[in-house]
């Protein structure tokens, strides 16, 4: 097909000569090199525009540096190629640079594979054919078709990163910004907080301020391709109006507790149909869930479950007044918690996030007033000696009926080891 071998011409500039990306260093990417050298597929997921290609490229680039012959290195993306089959585009590059897989190593790259029918069974074809000779890189936008088909079909062989959005700390790289020991540059760094929350974590937006820009970017570059071409085509529906609509609520009101038959009844559509789209949403990276914390396992499945978006609405990001700025502030503080739970009990009483390793710890997120009832009444219920609340930029400690409670502002918490 001559189309893919011009689209392989295109894809792979370093077969003609020096190549360079443009790359500013990712904690993942030192996450993954002790894989690199493993013979198992590394497959990255992850929302668009987050940074896939550019780890791809990178790869491409470090491995030519470190003596990989580039014209042994094939990149392809299946964005605009969905008809595509993986052995025809190997077979394309063999013809075009008189190459045999079989014969020699190489590195194949493949973008956004979730766009290929059947792409687990090809991929583990291909592994299982020429395993021994190609390193196989691949990424995918939609956690769904990456995650659950590839522990189906190529169970033992492939490791899977999510790639997340830059953290606060991958920002201030970015920018350029080392301002350490953090306590002299607190002023500074409570502003490029602000405008690190203007990014979404976004890497093209770190330089941009416009907010024309930014809106245009989150609506047409994110919103709308991953809504009218990831979901609709991945998951065959026909009209998708409904799942834009289930968003813009998220997007509106980050952090909803959500009840599946009020859902139904507003939006005009079964219970059913409402879980798989909340499905579809949280498996294209579109929405984040959290689960009402408890000690038992059974019943965290069936407790509240509450909501946030990866992306938040542009207009509520630019808004002035302090309830729309408080909900910025926690939606950004638990994107980069990477919190799965919070807690509710049937009081009322609330934690905005609980992160588990040892032990529960509980933590609020309060960008104004701050109250300490609904963290006092988990430590309680669950003997918790130690709690944390984020705040904007009050720092402080307190020791509350035997607990400590530490008052730390986002950035900080957000910079520790």
């Amino acid at each position: 097909m001559p189309e893919i071998k011009e689209a392989l011409r295109d894809f792979n500039p370093w077969w003609k000569g020096e190549f360079k990306v443009t790359f500013k260093e990712r904690e993942i990417y030192s996450q993954i090199q002790k894989y690199l050298p493993l013979p198992h597929i590394i497959a990255f997921t992850g929302l668009r525009r987050i940074g896939k290609t550019t780890l791809m490229l990178k790869i491409v680039e470090d491995g030519i540096k470190k003596g990989i012959d580039a014209r042994s290195i094939v990149y392809f993306s299946f964005d605009e190629f969905k008809g595509a089959e993986i052995r025809k585009i190997m077979a394309e590059y063999e013809s075009l640079m008189e190459r045999d897989f079989k014969k020699g190593k190489y590195m194949l790259l493949l973008d956004e594979i979730q766009k290929l029918d059947n792409w687990e069974n090809q991929l583990k074809g291909v592994y299982d054919t020429f395993g021994k000779n190609i390193k196989i890189i691949v990424s995918g936008s939609e956690s769904l078709s990456i995650k659950r088909k590839s522990k189906e079909t190529l169970a033992g062989r492939i490791f899977d990163f999510k790639v997340e959005p830059l953290s606060f700390r991958e920002f201030l790289l970015f920018k350029g910004v080392g301002l350490k020991p953090v306590g002299l540059y607190e002023k500074e760094l409570g502003r490029l907080l602000d405008r690190y929350a203007l990014t979404l974590g976004f890497p093209e937006l770190v330089n941009i301020d416009d907010k024309e820009i930014i809106k245009k970017y989150i609506k047409e570059s994110i919103v709308e391709k991953v809504i009218f071409r990831d979901i609709q085509n991945l998951f065959r529906i026909k009209d998708v109006s409904v799942i834009e609509s289930l968003l813009n609520i998220f997007l509106e009101e980050p952090g909803q507790l959500v009840d599946i038959s009020e859902l139904s009844r507003e939006l005009g559509i079964s219970r059913q149909t409402i879980s798989s789209y909340l499905t579809y949403l949280e498996d294209s990276f579109l929405i984040k869930k959290l689960y009402n914390y408890s000690k038992n396992r059974r019943k965290v499945e069936r407790k509240l479950k509450k909501y946030y978006p990866t992306i938040i609405s542009a207009d509520l990001l630019f808004k002035d007044d302090d309830l729309s700025k408080s909900r910025v502030f926690e939606w950004l503080v638990i994107m980069q918690l990477k919190a799965e739970f919070f807690w509710r009990d049937p009081y009322k009483n609330e934690v905005d996030a609980v992160l588990v390793e040892k032990k529960p710890l509980p933590v609020e997120i309060k960008y104004g007033k701050i109250d300490t009832h609904g963290i006092l009444a988990f430590m309680k219920k669950f003997n918790i000696k130690e709690g944390v609340i984020i705040t904007r930029n009050k720092e402080e400690k307190h020791k509350i009926n035997g607990s400590d409670i530490s008052f730390v502002p986002a950035f900080k918490f957000l910079l520790k080891d």
